[in-house]
């Protein structure tokens, strides 16, 4: 259970929302909804105890389990599998227990009586903790989630940010904590795990606080709205689900518009009669009074929701180049053992549109790192054309310098702007005033998107490189987002879940991962966008 008293949430100097109290118990399935930059990522790593807050208490009983946006936790070198039984404490026991049984497989019988032992004793605290059923359980969420067999055995940092954030998605899922917090936990998704996460969440007895863009996901799913109103620096609370909440919603900022032209009615008519008495000495005094009982009123009138502000999105005009800006031949890659893709050609023409379509975890995003120049192919080569520029967007924001403010990287990203043009481009990307000062570090995932993007449009690239491009953005800013790849004039290579992306892009080829196969494009492959 979480109670928030009096909560005071701020980002850096700027106010999110104060006086903030409520309560979040068994059974309760609260959407946590506004628009990016709102608060909600920072709201919801207060309640996780990541970020103190600026004034206010944060009190929790009972475990609680975490899934920010940009996960980073867990021991790179750890077992997938070990990782996901880790949140109930038993990954070390089974750690222990496979030990065990390679000493117990040893010619050596000194060896093999010694894990016979170990094994014993391993598999007796297995049996009291459960632990057996436990393991089973643990897999069958991993499968639900569309986690291979395969992926299990392998470290956590040979896998791909969407391999990362669904282990660590399944992780919670099996910890058993009280109250679940989940940020965008369909980001990285494919449409089977999306339908079996909304029966977990329908089906789970705990409290729950959900950020997801996925209104299917929220109907379904939720039984309480918490809308972060940032122009008010409020948390409206209804008490109601998601579709009665949009109606709900929509009365009241009728009501508070009727509200506030009353207000500002009698606030005009009060102020012209004073004005009108003040001529007469005799009306002075009158005058002052309705004078105060104006600004009274004025000072409770509560402000209308202003229209919510969207970045204004462009992608640059493309520089010039040659016929074929960007080839790659004989690509491949590996992680230990395992085999990601292997003898990959693509080139891409200018002003191409092309689309790379695979299961998690077949190499898209390693495919666009590599023809950003971030991953080395362990075979193969890219060539680059005459006048090459290319612009990469990272699925989990690697280009960004966490530990540089939002002006130093976009100053990093374009160092031919002064600081001026600089602060210009951010404004139009919704940064403005000290919001350019802030650590890239502490961003939510939708500012960081609206950033890197930024990045993109000083870029003059014409090759843009796109990984999951509307990933975390509210619905306005992803349809601007949309508008500028249908306008962009350069070649883009996508990745995407995003139906609407690729219906955007009006691809011309597909790349199908890991085989490799290049076609030209057919709605056929539509249908596989939200599988892949």
């Amino acid at each position: 259970m979480i109670t928030c008293q009096n909560l005071e949430v701020r980002a850096g100097s700027r106010l999110l929302m104060e006086g903030v109290t409520f309560r979040v118990a068994a059974g309760d399935k609260v959407g946590l909804v506004g628009r990016n930059g709102a608060g909600k990522t920072t709201l919801t790593k207060i309640l996780a105890g990541d970020n103190p807050p600026a004034g206010g208490t944060v009190t929790i009983s009972g475990e609680l389990g975490y899934l920010p946006q940009d996960p980073r936790s867990g021991d790179p070198e750890q077992i997938a599998s070990e990782r996901i039984l880790s949140a109930r404490g038993i990954d070390d026991v089974v750690r222990r227990l496979r030990q065990a049984e390679v000493e117990m497989a040893s010619e050596d019988p000194e060896v093999s009586a010694k894990g016979m032992k170990r094994w014993s004793r391993a598999d007796d605290e297995m049996q009291a903790a459960g632990g057996y059923a436990a393991e089973s359980e643990a897999a069958t969420i991993a499968a639900s989630l569309g986690i291979e067999e395969r992926i299990l055995g392998q470290e956590l940092k040979t896998l791909s940010g969407g391999q990362r954030r669904r282990i660590e998605l399944a992780r919670i899922l099996f910890s058993q904590a009280e109250t679940l917090i989940l940020d965008e936990p369909t980001n990285h998704l494919d449409a089977d795990s999306i339908v079996w996460l909304r029966g977990f969440l329908q089906q789970y007895k705990g409290g729950v606080i959900l950020i997801s863009h996925d209104t299917d996901l929220l109907d379904a799913t939720i039984n309480k709205v918490f809308h972060l109103d940032a122009n008010r620096a409020v948390i409206d609370i209804y008490n109601v689900g998601w579709q009665p909440y949009l109606k709900q919603r929509q009365t009241d900022e009728a009501r508070r518009k009727r509200e506030r032209l009353n207000a500002e009615n009698k606030v005009k008519t009060l102020t012209d009669q004073a004005n009108r008495m003040k001529a007469r000495a005799s009306g002075a005094s009158a005058a002052q009074s309705m004078l105060k009982r104006a600004e009274r009123i004025s000072s409770g009138i509560e402000g209308e929701r202003q229209s919510d502000k969207v970045a204004a999105i462009k992608f640059p005009s493309p520089q010039a180049c040659g016929k074929t800006p960007l080839m790659a031949e004989d690509l491949s890659k590996s992680y230990g053992a395992l085999e990601i893709f292997t003898s990959v050609d693509l080139a891409i023409d200018k002003g191409s549109r092309v689309v790379i379509l695979g299961l998690n975890g077949a190499g898209k995003t390693t495919m666009l790192r590599m023809l950003a120049g971030v991953t080395e192919p362990d075979t193969g080569r890219l060539i680059p054309g005459h006048g090459l520029k290319v612009g990469y967007f990272a699925q989990e924001h690697e280009t960004l310098d966490t530990s540089k403010t939002v002006l130093q990287n976009m100053q990093y990203a374009a160092p031919q702007l002064t600081d001026s043009e600089a602060r210009s481009v951010l404004g139009s990307f919704l940064f403005s005033g000290d919001d350019a000062h802030k650590p890239a570090g502490v961003l939510s995932g939708g500012e960081k998107t609206r950033l890197a993007l930024a990045s993109l449009v000083v870029s003059s690239a014409n090759v843009l490189l796109l990984d999951e491009p509307t990933n975390n953005l509210d619905p306005a800013s992803r349809e601007e987002v949309l508008a500028a790849i249908r306008r962009y004039e350069g070649a883009i290579v996508l990745v995407t879940h995003d139906e609407g992306a690729v219906h955007a892009l009006e691809p011309d080829r597909v790349l199908l991962l890991p085989d490799g196969d290049e076609d030209l494009w057919s709605d056929e492959y539509a249908d596989l966008v939200s599988l892949a």
